[in-house]
């Protein structure tokens, strides 16, 4: 006889069935593929992005309990409208994934890198979530329940893979993280993180033809041969995070990365000239 708690987690939808979840930077990448995730597990979702017209076309094509408003993260007024509206339209806020970013370039010298690069992106990816956890903290503390979850990287869990400025945005997240599963859990609202590999987004492979480049770099540089990791990858341990299948994990960050960062492959290559 199969126990309760398997038989949900096998169920292919209603994870979660009822539940109002925002998505920043939803219109596309990993945020558009959670959005669909989460509509058909039953939520309610709310997309928020600054590309207008990608994101009211997925708002549409998902159809009822999906919507879209422009929000440029970086900006405390929008953050609040959107949380806000969320709330007037749903009458609460249970899922708030942090998701919205900004690459300044793949990789940079110290030297190569601008003051200006630095406030772009740490403006956006690490201010941005900032902004989205302390307006949905507001109305998840009185309900005394809710889930904040963000998207950092795998550049937190191993140096040399990304910019400094965008290196320094993750690792700020993920540190925001920690400290608002400290104060939040008290109130019953669990915080986490998700921590990807190179993956093939409009952002890391903004033309078609970018999209093979990247995958070839991922499934060359990866540990995990055979598997690729993909957007709707990711956006499967959000919705794990995200669900009632995760009910006591707070503080985490989750990193995908195929077992990358736990491998040293200077070492494993010296051992195989070893006859």
């Amino acid at each position: 006889m199969t126990s309760p708690g398997i038989s949900a987690l096998a169920s292919p939808g209603g994870r979660l069935q009822g539940k109002v979840a925002v998505i920043t930077g939803g219109a596309s990448g990993i945020g558009a593929s959670t959005a669909r995730l989460f509509h058909e597990n039953g939520a309610k979702v709310v997309i928020a992005d600054i590309q207008d017209s990608l994101g009211q076309a997925l708002a549409d094509e998902l159809g009822e309990n999906a919507s879209y408003i422009h929000c440029d993260v970086s900006n405390e007024d929008d953050i609040s409208n959107l949380v806000d509206t969320a709330i007037v339209k749903h009458g609460k806020l249970d899922i708030m994934y942090n998701n919205a970013g900004v690459l300044d370039r793949p990789f940079s010298s110290i030297l190569e890198t601008t003051k200006w690069d630095l406030d772009l992106v740490v403006g956006v990816n690490l201010a941005g979530a900032f902004l989205g956890a302390k307006h949905a903290a507001r109305v998840m503390i009185p309900q005394r329940k809710g889930c904040i979850l963000f998207t950092a990287s795998a550049t937190t869990a191993i140096a040399g893979m990304a910019s400094y400025a965008y290196t320094a945005s993750k690792y700020g997240i993920v540190g925001l993280a920690k400290n608002l599963a400290a104060e939040l859990g008290q109130y019953g609202i669990r915080v986490n993180c998700v921590s990807p590999f190179i993956v093939a987004t409009p952002m890391s492979a903004p033309t078609e033809g970018d999209i093979p480049k990247v995958e070839a770099i991922s499934s060359a540089t990866g540990n995990l041969k055979g598997e690729l990791l993909k957007a709707e990858g990711v956006a499967q341990a959000v919705l794990f995070l995200a669900s009632d299948d995760a009910n006591y994990a707070s503080g985490l960050n989750v990193v995908l990365d195929g077992g990358f960062s736990i491998v040293n492959p200077t070492m494993m290559k010296a051992f195989k000239l070893v006859p």
